[in-house]
């Protein structure tokens, strides 16, 4: 969670990213340029999908993740000179990459991080400007990916335009959904482009391997199914062993041989050593089941079984064990407001057009940890049965105040989790601020006698550091390290 106080944000309608209508057989032998209005359309979306993702990432990596994506975008032929596209690394921890018409096109800190070589990098950037290439945004429907707390909040369940508005709030990402044919197209027009800008077409398919591996450890860690914990670069973008198969067997008909262009492994390595990895000290960090942010200084934990996800907007937090949401988020308290003010203005930005099928409990004050804190519960009727929205609310200081939003189906005994998240939520003293670090990405060059066990005990983590150290750096089980070989390790910054 990144700014102080909190407005709900629509992400980008899908007006703004998408032209309705029918287009014409798309021909990568004859590629069209970025038209001014497309330019200006995307400019319109840029602003606001910075602020969902918590704004540019402006340190290593970020000169280079611009530099390959615009080589990337010559050689597509939608730029002559590049400056017709934007290329952002977007400073999220999510493992994600999109594009919108305009050439706007982003990659987020946590897939660069996974990624050996610039050759991955311009893999991935030419998928997406494949899309844009192909003007895919005008032959499919946008579909917005919210969050759990959305999928079963209230903007599902009764309809209300302003309670989708609030789910946006807490989703990490729009994601462009495409069909599987231009998912392949995307593939193979990504192969074209990177090869013509000079790199290794068969580091395609490893990245797309890579991928698949950082989900099947993220759902390890995590303890719960696989299918749900797909990152959202795969949501958008579905793996599968035969499409890693169908990438390579592309590469070979480009008829280079592997190796035969530039993978620019050690310029990655140099460019990535000390970019920030996980959590961005402006959004907080979340440790297991904690939260703790080192610039508000506030701190809070939710039960054992349940998984945090932090976003730019807000911090929720779901589990495969409870039907109850969680989601934290702040915003203004108004000059001379009360908590209990705020609290109403909560529930009534949540529920909408949807308050009048809804009944209130009376709002109960108290103290919590030293703050003024309100209480208020509603029970909403709709259109799949009825749903309890429960929120508490803190006077965290003169002029702001944070909030819990509990959601679940009616009648499900969430007490102890309302109650012990809730009474959680507390301020950091100036010296436990001061103990939150960020964790940064160590680029070391392996010794003779150095040990993948070795190495990955270095890890910033307390638990699976083998696994993760082979994730990130695309080891094998069993394979093992050579001298002179660089390699990412996670370290405290």
């Amino acid at each position: 969670m990144a700014i102080r106080h909190l407005k709900i944000v629509a992400l980008v309608a899908a007006s703004s990213l998408a032209i309705a209508g029918c287009v014409g057989s798309f021909d990568p032998a004859n590629p069209r340029q970025v038209s001014a209005s497309e330019r200006q359309q995307g400019a319109q979306a840029h602003e606001q999908i910075l602020a969902e993702f918590g704004g540019a990432y402006n340190g290593p990596g970020s000169a280079m993740v611009e530099r390959v994506g615009k080589e990337v975008a010559i050689a597509s032929g939608l730029t002559a000179t590049g400056q017709e596209c934007t290329v952002t690394l977007l400073d999220s921890q999510v493992v994600n990459a999109f594009a919108i018409p305009g050439c706007y096109t982003y990659v987020t800190r946590g897939l660069l991080s996974i990624m050996e070589n610039e050759a991955q990098l311009a893999s991935v950037l030419g998928h997406e400007i494949g899309h844009v290439a192909a003007e895919h945004s005008k032959r499919r429907q946008n579909r917005a990916l919210f969050s759990n707390l959305a999928a079963i909040g209230l903007g599902i369940l009764t309809g209300s335009g302003q309670v989708a508005q609030a789910a946006t709030q807490i989703a990490q990402v729009t994601t462009l959904k495409y069909s599987r044919d231009q998912e392949y197209e995307s593939d193979d027009l990504g192969i074209r482009y990177m090869a013509a800008a000079g790199y290794d077409p068969y580091e395609s398919a490893d990245v797309l391997d890579a991928l698949g591996d950082q989900s099947a450890l993220d759902a390890r860690i995590r303890g719960r199914d696989e299918a749900a914990q797909v990152p959202a670069w795969a949501r958008s973008h579905p793996l599968s062993s035969d499409r890693v198969k169908r990438a390579d067997r592309k590469a070979s008909e480009t008829g280079l041989q592997r190796g035969a262009q530039s993978q620019h492994t050690e310029r990655f390595m140099s460019s990535i050593d000390g970019m920030l990895y996980g959590d961005s000290p402006s959004q907080g960090y979340v440790d297991k089941h904690s939260f703790a942010h080192p610039q508000l200084r506030l701190g809070f934990r939710v039960p054992d079984g349940y998984y945090l996800n932090n976003s730019a907007r807000a911090v929720t937090a779901t589990s495969g064990n409870s039907k109850t949401q969680i989601q934290f988020s702040g915003g203004r308290l108004q000059s001379g407001g009360s908590i209990s003010n705020h609290v109403d203005q909560v529930i009534n930005g949540i529920l909408g057009n949807a308050r009048a099928n809804a009944q209130f409990s009376d709002t109960r004050t108290s103290t919590i940890n030293g703050m003024s804190a309100a209480t208020r519960q509603a029970r909403v009727s709709a259109q799949g049965g009825q749903v309890d929205l429960t929120v508490v609310g803190y006077k965290f200081d003169a002029d702001s105040a944070y909030h819990f939003v509990f959601i679940s189906p009616a009648n499900v005994d969430d007490a102890n989790i309302v109650r012990s998240t809730s009474q959680s939520f507390r301020k950091l003293s100036t010296a436990e601020a001061a103990r939150l670090r960020p964790k940064i990405i160590d680029v070391v060059t392996v010794k003779r006698g150095d040990t993948v066990s070795g190495l990955a005990r270095r890890m910033a983590f307390d638990d699976y550091k083998v696994e993760r150290f082979r994730v990130l750096n695309d080891l094998d089980d069993g394979q093992t390290l050579r001298a002179g070989q660089q390699v990412k390790i996670v370290v405290n910054g």
